[in-house]
Formats: C-alpha cells, structure tokens, sequence
C-alpha cells in the first residue's frame, strides 16, 4: 500500500510540481506578466502603434486652409504694370469633411493596433504554456530515465543471480536509451519554445525566465458569455465599425466637393501714361460644374459605405459561430484534461509501481514490464498533451473572440 501511495503522490506532484517550484521563485514570470511585458514591448506591436503618428499628421494636414495667390505683370500695353492677389474661398464645409474623414483614419489605425494587440495576446498564451509542456516534458521524460535505470539495473542482478537470461538487460538497455533520446528530444523541444517566447516578450533569445502558471491554469469560460464579449469588443469587429465611419466621412467630403469654390481677385495697376498713375480692378470666378459634377466620386463613397456595412454583418455571425466553437472544444479539451488528472495518471502509475514490484519479486518478465512502462509513457505524454491542448483551445477561443478572456 505504501508503494501506491506513493504511485498516487507521484500523479499529482506531475502535475503541479513545475507550478510549485515558480511560485517559490519570486522572479518566475506569470501569464498576466508576460501579457504586460508583451503590450509593452512586442516590437510588432510598437510598429503598429508608429502607425499612429502618421494619421495624427494626416489630421493637421487636413486642417490647412488654401493659400493666396500673388504675382505681378509687365507689359507694353497700359498700364505697364499689375500686381495681383487671388484668394481661394472654401466654402460648403469641405476643410472639417477633410478632417472628419482624417479623424476617422486615425480611429482605424487605432483599432487596427488593438486588433494586433488581441492578436499578440492569443501568440503569448500559446508560447508561453508550449514552454511550460516543454518544461514538464522534460521532468517527465527525466522520470522515466530513472524508471528505466530501476529496470536496467533490476534486469542485470537478476541476470548475474542466475534468474534472467542475457537477454533481459540488453532489452532494458535499449528501453533506457530510448528513453534518454527522448529526453534530448524534449530538451530541444523546450529551448526552441523558450526562443519563440523571448521573441514575443523581447526578451533575449537565451533568456530562461521560470514560467509560474501550470497547463492546468484557466477556467472554462461560459459560451453565452463569450459570445456576448465577443460582439460587443471584438477588435476586428471595432476595425469593421472605425472603417464604417471612415466611409461615412467620405461620402459627406464627396458631397461637398461637388460644389465648387470661388475665388476673388484684386489687382493695384501702375503707370498709366495720359490716365493715371496708380489705378486697380477687383475680379471674382468660379468653376462651372457642367463637366465634371462630383456624382461618380459620390456613388464611389456611397459604394464603399455599403461594403462595410455588408462586411461588419456578414464578419458578426461569422464571429459568433466561431467562438461558439472554440468555446466547445476548449470546454471538451477541459473535459479531458481533468479525466488525466483525476483519474487515468493516477492509475496508470500505480499499475506501472505494482508492475515494477512484480517483476523485481520475479513473478512476471521483462517484455510483460516493458510493456507496461510503455503504456505508462504514452499516458504521460497524453496527459500532458491534453494539458497543452486545452491551453491551445483557450489561445485560439481568445484570439476569435478578440478580447482579452475574463
């Protein structure tokens, strides 16, 4: 009985004892940590925030006024010189449509850079918890080389005790060199997850921070619940609604530039011999909108608008189907995570523990034990994978929903 205890401390220490050791170390780096380290300084997140500054620009340029014209006129006629001004006269609202349409650019860079933001939020979580599976996988694969060693060592007492023949240490030889290439295989699997984290984090790429939340982390989040959160923040919904009201500015600017400005001139005349000396004249002109009337330019607007308003609709049920089913198979991947834990671990290392016990007292064989830490292999690694999972099923349900989950 106190083998299997043991075999039942051993399940659950699997699974929590990688999260115990960061907790201990106040430098381990939480999810939510590296969700902030992430915001701050993901370099493809700060190029999209550069973005920003550009559309600012774009707001003052919108805001100019047309400049005045002036020049002057030498000729033989009388009077011999001119000098001259034009003043262009925007009228019909057309300088605040300008700006209008140039604030509404800059409110789609702004939900462009949150949509990237919700973006990078989904690829932080699947970095992060894809090293912390390759970190449990290499104590897993760690444990096993010591259960191997046990077998190898037991296989060659009982051969040099006469009670084994040759063959039985060769073959747990060779399950213990297995086990060590796995276990080089997993360290590989972990430095290059590691690498894929510190790029998203910025962090150096042979930075080895611990990881504090185990793969167990997170709650199933209700379907109603994120459906609704969905809708309402979506970041690629909010990109979809900033470039409605893009559009919109755009039909009202076309509207105003089909009326035509007028301009007014002034001219102080010089040198006038047998008239006068100094005289003027005053002028004014507009455009005849007779060829060019502005009312493609407005259906091209109207046109646009009716697209995104045809895509913000089509883009909503699209969104609400996908996290309907994100939340399912993260809810399902949930469902199998918590049977490992529970209940198929648990067993499956006492069978391996009364396993060893039988062969050591020699009342089965090698291949019948092999067997047995073969199947107790792949159920750590399926227990682990079904961690890894479910984390992956919460990534790819934030990333549809588009906000951060609650």
């Amino acid at each position: 009985m106190g083998r299997c205890a043991h075999a039942l401390a051993v399940a659950a220490g699997l699974a929590g004892a990688a999260a115990a050791l960061a907790a201990q170390d106040p430098s381990a780096l939480s999810l939510d940590a590296a969700f902030a380290r992430a915001t701050e300084a993901n370099r493809t997140l700060l190029a999209a925030r550069a973005a920003r500054t550009i559309d600012t620009a774009g707001v003052t340029a919108a805001g100019q006024r047309p400049n005045p014209e002036v020049g002057f006129e030498y000729s033989k006629e009388t009077p011999h010189w001119a000098f001259t001004g034009i003043m262009p006269l925007e009228l019909y609202g057309k300088r605040q449509r300008r700006i209008d349409v140039a604030n509404a650019t800059l409110a789609v860079t702004d939900a462009e850079t949150a949509r990237v933001a919700a973006d990078l939020r989904a690829d932080v979580r699947r970095a992060y918890f894809e090293a912390v599976a390759a970190n449990r996988r290499i104590a897993i694969a760690q444990e096993l080389e010591g259960l191997a060693t046990r077998v190898r060592d037991t296989a060659q007492e009982r051969f040099q005790a006469g009670a084994a023949p040759r063959l039985e240490p060769l073959q747990a030889g060779l399950a213990l060199a297995l086990v060590q290439n796995d276990l080089v295989a997993a360290r590989g699997q972990a430095t290059a997850a590691r690498a894929e984290l510190n790029a998203l984090l910025a962090y150096p790429g042979e930075a080895a921070v611990p990881l504090a939340d185990p793969l167990e982390a997170g709650p199933v989040p209700a379907v109603q619940a994120v459906t609704q959160q969905a809708l309402a923040g979506n970041a690629e919904l909010q990109v979809l609604d900033r470039r409605i009201e893009e559009a919109r500015a755009r039909v009202a600017l076309a509207e105003a530039l089909r009326h035509p400005d007028p301009s007014v001139s002034a001219a102080l005349t010089y040198d006038a011999p047998g008239e006068f000396t100094v005289g003027w004249r005053a002028g004014a002109a507009i455009a005849l909108p007779v060829l060019t009337t502005g009312r493609p330019e407005v259906a091209v607007a109207e046109a646009t608008l009716n697209r995104a308003l045809a895509d913000k609709d089509a883009r909503s049920a699209q969104i609400a189907g996908a996290v309907g089913a994100a939340a399912a198979r993260a809810a399902a991947a949930r469902q199998a995570l918590d049977r490992y834990q529970a209940d198929i671990l648990p067993a499956s290392l006492q069978v391996e523990q009364m396993a060893e016990e039988s062969y050591r007292a020699g009342q089965t064989g090698l291949p019948a034990y092999l067997q047995t830490l073969q199947a107790a292999r792949d159920v750590r690694q399926r227990a682990l994978q079904a961690g890894l999972d479910y984390q992956l099923a919460l990534a790819e349900l934030e990333r549809t929903m588009g906000v951060p989950l609650r």
